[in-house]
């Protein structure tokens, strides 16, 4: 959306009280959230694309956006996300941890541990691994009545069952990509 389409459908959403409106327009685009934020009080959420503190700076200084959406995978580790979030705490933002199945279960159990040292948490992302994953990353972790707990084994709680993982051959997998009427490639 552009930037105008993106404020007026957050304005237009406001009686529905969404948990918030997340990536409305492209994230590289910061100063087009400005005009979103100063049009709505719809709550904004985006960072999935980022991966450091300084993707962020504006955003959070200027309190563009609600939440922080970046995976700790993508941004480092559990250090330099962490630092993300208590820069966003400063501004009472809050985090919203990418969790999809794209981030293996390790890097899940770290979001979670993090979840657990921040107090702006805000809401974990979590889609559940196929059992071919499962079988591979042992996790000690648990889903249960919309709640994740981390399980009791020391450190992340995740072990890898090599044995397990010899019976599944590589294979190259590639993110979709959309195209537009007229062919171009577009992002997703």
């Amino acid at each position: 959306m552009t930037p105008i389409q993106a404020a007026k459908l957050g304005k237009s959403l406001e009686p529905y009280d969404l948990f918030w409106l997340e990536d409305c327009t492209p994230a590289e685009n910061q100063e087009a959230l400005r005009l979103v934020r100063s049009h709505t009080t719809t709550p904004l959420a985006i960072g999935e694309v980022f991966n450091t503190v300084w993707d962020y700076q504006t955003l959070i200084k200027d309190q563009l956006i609600d939440y922080v959406r970046s995976a700790v995978t993508h941004t480092g580790g559990i250090s330099p996300m962490k630092k993300i979030l208590d820069y966003a705490a400063q501004y009472q933002i809050k985090s919203g941890i990418h969790g999809p199945t794209d981030i293996s279960p390790v890097g899940m159990a770290a979001a979670l541990h993090l979840d657990l040292a921040v107090h702006n948490f805000g809401i974990q992302e979590y889609m559940q691994h196929g059992e071919a994953t499962n079988s591979v990353f042992e996790q000690s972790f648990s889903f249960s009545d919309g709640y994740l707990n981390p399980g009791n084994q020391p450190g992340l709680g995740v072990e890898i069952n090599v044995d397990e993982a010899g019976k599944y051959p590589y294979q190259t997998a590639y993110l979709p990509f959309n195209r537009l009427a007229d062919g171009t490639v577009h992002d997703w």
